[in-house]
């Protein structure tokens, strides 16, 4: 009977670290980012194993030693204590798994012939127990583990459960390495889409284009400048929903159409803008886009901003003495919702060395407070930065937004010159 009951326990053992290995295997081939698919190789290696102490090391294009180290289950102070140590590059018994890529289980690091000690600071460790990683038959790099919870040496099961999770997790870093190249193709794709600006002289000025964080690394803001044919400067800035290829695909699309029209029509902005809109109902299904189109008119004394928006957030003036403001008029609907809606021209004088501010909600919008709140510090951040050149500006504005980057943010900053 005692037989039966350890071979029972011994069953349910294992079929509880094989629903565990499961459910692991599911979470590291779940993520996208390669960064969080190689620290949560190591955090799930050492729940599997009941490890105090793991790291990944990646090898380098030859294969030859470690050129990235990963490690969890340091303390604060033993991170601390570490600080101006250089990070393991296969030395020592670490690097018999580069030499022999074969499972390394060892209860006594200190008693292997390869050890060649630790630096000082280092915790020190007793078991190691060692798989490599191959994506597409080459070895990718090592999974290292340190020291049971129990204090006990690592057993057999332990290594095959390691192997095993091994196995997937080079599935899941060649996964997130094929994300990682089709995403940042997409994304200078995107970048390529973003025109530069021509010489705007006697105008100065600055674009910048931010990404959304991970995972949304694509989106449709965009901005256009152009010299119109009757003396104007034309300006636009556009945000089409969406994360993905289409929104980019669409925001070049409506960029081109509109750079078209107020470059022919000579019309106000809301003329412009009524024209595009009926031209996207009768093309396609576009989704949902925001946009606001400028006109800076040359005037006797000073020089004139006229708009009109579609649901786009408002332009953002700096006077020269560094006070700003919103100009906060009727915005419109976003394109896209009825071309026969009214669309309101705005006008309003501009100083001479004004700034305008033109941006994407991307800019300001988090997800823990309201727009306003983004709105207010966006206001104060213009106010601080206003004695900045422009491309400092818009650099400034980009690194300290308010927003919480899940959104891709576009920010175009026109200054005027200082004589009327």
């Amino acid at each position: 009977m005692d037989q039966i009951a350890q071979h029972l326990r011994v069953l349910a053992s294992t079929k509880s670290r094989l629903e565990e290995l499961l459910d692991a295997v599911l979470a590291i081939t779940g993520e996208l980012e390669l960064s969080e698919v190689l620290r949560r190789i190591v955090t799930t290696a050492m729940r599997l194993c009941g490890a105090r102490y793991g790291a990944l090391g990646v090898l380098d294009e030859e294969g030859k030693y470690l050129e990235r180290f990963i490690t969890v289950g340091l303390s604060d102070e033993e991170y601390e204590a570490l600080a101006d140590v250089d990070f393991p590059h296969g030395k020592g018994v670490l690097g018999l798994l580069i030499k022999n890529p074969e499972p390394l289980r060892l209860e006594d690091i200190s008693a292997h012939p390869a050890s060649v000690g630790y630096p000082p600071g280092h915790p020190r460790m007793r078991s190691l127990l060692g798989v490599a990683i191959s994506v597409r038959g080459e070895i990718y790099g090592d999974l290292y583990l340190s020291e049971r919870l129990d204090a006990q040496p690592f057993e057999h099961g332990d290594q095959e459960v390691l192997v095993a999770l091994a196995s997937a997790a080079g599935i899941a870093i060649e996964s997130a390495r094929l994300f990682e190249q089709v995403r940042d193709s997409a994304e200078n794709f995107q970048r390529l889409l973003l025109p530069a600006l021509p010489d705007l002289s006697p105008y100065s000025a600055a674009t910048i284009y931010r990404p959304a964080a991970e995972p949304n690394h694509l989106g449709g803001d965009w901005y256009d400048a152009l010299l119109l044919p009757d003396g104007a400067l034309g300006i636009v800035i556009g945000d089409v929903c969406g994360h993905d290829l289409s929104a980019a695909a669409t925001m070049a699309q409506i960029r081109n159409m509109l750079r078209a029209l107020f470059y022919d029509r000579q019309t106000p902005p809301s003329d412009v803008l009524r024209q595009l809109d009926v031209t996207l109902e009768v093309g396609s299904d576009s989704p949902a886009t925001t946009v606001l189109a400028a006109r800076v008119e040359p005037g006797e004394k000073n020089r004139v901003l006229h708009w009109c928006a579609a649901g786009h957030l408002p332009p953002l003036v700096i006077t020269p003495d560094g006070q700003a403001e919103y100009l906060l008029d009727e915005p419109g609907v976003p394109l896209g919702v009825d071309p026969a809606l009214p669309r309101p021209d705005h006008r309003r004088r501009l100083p001479p060395g004004a700034t305008v501010v033109f941006f994407t909600d991307g800019l300001v919008e988090h997800s823990a407070h309201s727009i306003d709140e983004g709105m207010d510090t966006l206001l104060d951040l213009a106010g601080a930065y206003a004695a900045l050149p422009v491309d400092e500006l818009v650099k400034a504005l980009a690194d300290h937004h308010p927003s919480d980057g899940h959104d891709d943010m576009a920010i175009l900053a026109l200054r005027l010159p200082a004589e009327g």
